[in-house]
């Protein structure tokens, strides 16, 4: 596979103001009240960018909006427009400074996840009362939330408490309360939808803002193999009595092939081979396919990703691009 043509590294437009880069998405603030979001190819894990991942933008995009279709019902998401595979066109919210994990399993690698805490010995998580001898990635004896507090670029994700949080003035009890059931909501059609297709919905995060009158809305993405854990049903029961990892289609897929060569937090990360970028790749395209049902459309392979874009969004945004 050409990485080069295929692959959507950055997304830097200077025609349009205020541009933010996060670990993923490149976005800019019009002064209308709108937010372009474009997803872009690279990869992060362990809170740092390693390489890019042909199709992920692509397929992080497509995964959410299917999402955002999914659960509008439940929670007005900030969805306008999706003028390119790659970008959506959103309200711009006034961000709440938590991030709200949901988790149905014991499992995980990083510093936040239950599974490393757990093992660590400890037993009171998140607020939490966990009791002895559970295993690695055993299903929960219930659904439970384990809230962060968003890092800045470079920072690691902190663990918090629910008291914690009302009590830091990070949010009301009436904004936390509503947040908890409509993650705990959204989680339950994300999980009954995945089961449908043959997944599991081990665990996911949602990010929150206010819309300009103060309603809370879904934002960033949903359900998508950066967000959230997915676990081939099939194979489960039987990898957790053999005691081994369970088959995923996320990106604990590269967590684990770091893990097992450094330790993440401590040495650096080698270089990723160009054949695991490409397994992962088509890792990213299986989950979209076996979560929505839908065929991935490949774009076509003349055109580098980023002229496509640019093009796009000149066709969306005109008085930006002259």
């Amino acid at each position: 596979m050409d990485l080069s043509n295929s692959c959507l590294g950055e997304a830097q437009f200077p025609e349009l103001p205020n541009f933010e880069q996060g670990k993923v998405r490149e976005s800019y603030a019009l002064p209308d009240g709108r937010r372009v979001m474009v997803a872009t190819d690279r990869q992060s894990a362990f809170d740092q960018v390693l390489a890019s991942v042909p199709y992920k933008g692509q397929v992080l995009n497509q995964t959410a909006r299917f999402w955002f279709d999914q659960t509008e019902d439940i929670c007005p998401n900030h969805v306008i427009d999706y003028p390119d595979p790659n970008v959506i066109i959103a309200k711009d919210l006034s961000m709440l400074p938590v991030e709200m994990v949901v988790r149905d399993y014991i499992t995980g690698s990083t510093e936040t996840s239950i599974w490393p805490m757990y093992e660590r010995g400890e037993r009171t998580l998140y607020g939490i009362e966990f009791p002895e001898g559970l295993t690695k990635n055993q299903k929960l004896p219930e659904t439970i939330l384990t809230p962060t507090t968003k890092a800045a670029q470079g920072d690691h994700d902190a663990p918090i408490t629910p008291e914690e949080i009302v009590a830091q003035g990070l949010l009301s009890q009436e904004q936390w309360d509503e947040l908890a059931r409509i993650s705990l909501a959204i989680f339950a059609r994300g999980r009954e939808v995945a089961a449908k297709n043959g997944l599991i919905l081990v665990d996911t995060k949602y990010e929150f803002g206010l819309d300009e009158s103060g309603a809370i809305t879904l934002a960033d993405e949903v359900h998508t193999p950066d967000s959230s854990r997915y676990w081939l049903a099939s194979s489960y029961d039987q990898r957790l009595a053999d005691g081994k990892e369970p088959e995923s289609l996320d990106k604990e897929f590269l967590r684990l092939w770091i893990a097992g060569k450094c330790d993440p937090y401590k040495d650096p990360i080698p270089e990723i081979p160009n054949e695991t970028i490409v397994e992962f790749s088509g890792k990213y395209i299986a989950l979209y396919e076996q979560v929505t049902g839908l065929k991935f459309e490949h774009p076509a392979g003349d055109q580098p990703v980023g002229d496509r874009v640019r093009a796009n969004l000149k066709s969306a945004l005109p008085e930006y691009f002259s």
